[in-house]
């Protein structure tokens, strides 16, 4: 069980979710006490901590002369509440910059920009991070800049890490003026809310020898700008009855004295179908590995000069075409990024989404957690078809394997020639060099 899930069950996961949750009866009602939470800096919640425990002991004023030094203290936190008015950031804004994409589990910077268009100088603030959701863990959740001269600019980073995959909204970093004697802070100013994906990792895929079959897919890119066939020019020959007259090429046509025109091939881009089965069937832990194993595969997949097209098994109509650009390769990871474990499908009913794609496939990398004889049936079912096919089975130990092996010789012989590999879980999270 996730106690840290639990822990956050009731708090909204977004920022317009917990926004609208403020403006319920219940978050009107305890408005005053995050009010005070935030008015007083770090050393004012331990002193009113401590009050609490110094008005308790002085309750009995007939014996007792505590409830002086009680009200000396209340005295301190009333008086730097009472003047936090007069130490407003006047003239500043706030501005947050985060990376729209973050890995898990791996440091997260934020940086806050404080910027000051105000004729007079501030000293003594301090910047504080939001709340975070229960995968969060603040590493560095407040700055200080010590003086913001007028018409300067000063920048402060904050980290933290995250545990989950998806996407995440935090609520707005604030910054503060820091009062006399420290225990209070004045009116706030706040960035907007943030807003970040985090990806999952990408696993150390060594190698990756794909599936390939003869057939090819004519015309280039399968997301070309132009119409048509794409072509590579193969060189020059000498003019025919019925050649086009674009393709004469008047240099050689000058240099020997008889028109030549350019000879021009199809050009040929491989296929390859990523495909993720994104039911869980083990552990979360392994679950997460099959993430992280699906997107190194589409990272080496993408090296060479196949076209890679990243299919969810529960999604095969939906579609991410994978290239050499960056740009295609992130919005793989924010595919990914997003899988949830509550997916339920069978093998014909993937067949039967994944069918009409299958024409012009040269390959199909299979990315599973299961080693029922349901996905073994899917994985035959696509290689009958006439497409070569990789099984890629992440599995929480691979003892399980060997002793199927032993078990059962010939059908893991049969498989081990059909192309299944299985991969530890702990191999793909602990970083190791997979050669699949």
């Amino acid at each position: 069980m996730n106690f840290a899930r639990l822990n956050h069950i009731l708090i909204p996961s977004t920022s317009a979710e917990r926004e609208r949750w403020r403006r319920t009866i219940l978050g009107r009602m305890s408005a005053p006490g995050w009010w005070i939470y935030g008015a007083l800096s770090e050393e004012g919640r331990a002193l009113s901590v401590l009050v609490l425990f110094i008005g308790t002991a002085g309750l009995d004023v007939s014996s007792t002369q505590v409830y002086v030094l009680w009200a000396l203290l209340i005295g301190l936190l009333v008086g730097s509440m009472a003047v936090r008015g007069w130490l407003a950031l006047d003239g500043v804004r706030a501005v947050v910059h985060v990376a729209p994409r973050v890995s898990v589990d791996t440091l997260t910077t934020f940086e806050v920009e404080l910027s000051s268009e105000s004729t007079k100088d501030h000293q003594g603030i301090r910047i504080r991070g939001p709340f975070l959701p229960w995968d969060g863990t603040w590493l560095d959740s407040q700055q200080r800049v010590a003086d913001l001269p007028a018409g300067e600019r000063a920048r402060r980073e904050l980290t933290a890490r995250f545990v989950q995959r998806g996407r995440h909204h935090l609520d707005p970093f604030r910054a503060a003026a820091l009062v006399p004697f420290g225990l209070a802070v004045g009116p706030s100013i706040a960035t907007e809310t943030c807003h970040f994906m985090v990806v999952p990792k990408i696993a150390h895929v060594e190698s990756l020898t794909l599936p390939l079959q003869s057939r090819e897919r004519p015309g280039g890119k399968l997301e070309a700008a132009r119409s048509g066939e794409t072509m590579d020019l193969l060189g020059v020959r000498p003019y025919r009855r019925g050649d086009p007259i674009r393709d004469l090429h008047p240099k050689t046509w000058a240099r020997r004295g008889t028109p030549h025109v350019r000879e021009y091939q199809q050009e040929h881009f491989s296929r390859t179908v990523v495909l993720v089965d994104d039911e869980r069937a083990g552990s979360e832990a392994a679950f997460e590995a099959l993430i992280s194993l699906a997107a190194g595969v589409v990272a080496q997949a993408t090296r060479g000069d196949a076209i890679v097209e990243l299919v969810l098994a529960s999604e095969a109509e939906s579609h991410v075409v994978v290239d050499r650009s960056g740009a295609a390769f992130d919005r793989a990871l924010d595919v990914l990024a997003e899988v949830g474990t509550d997916a339920k499908h069978g093998g014909a009913d993937i067949l039967e989404r994944l069918a009409p794609r299958l024409g012009d496939v040269s390959g199909l990398v299979f990315v599973t957690g299961s080693a029922s004889d349901d996905r073994r049936a899917l994985v035959e079912a696509i290689r009958q078809r006439g497409v070569a096919c990789l099984s890629l089975r992440v599995a929480d130990d691979l003892l399980p394997a060997w002793l199927a092996r032993l078990t059962r010789p010939r059908e893991e012989a049969s498989l081990a020639i059909g192309g299944e590999k299985v991969v530890a879980a702990s191999d793909v999270t602990a970083g190791r060099a997979l050669r699949l």
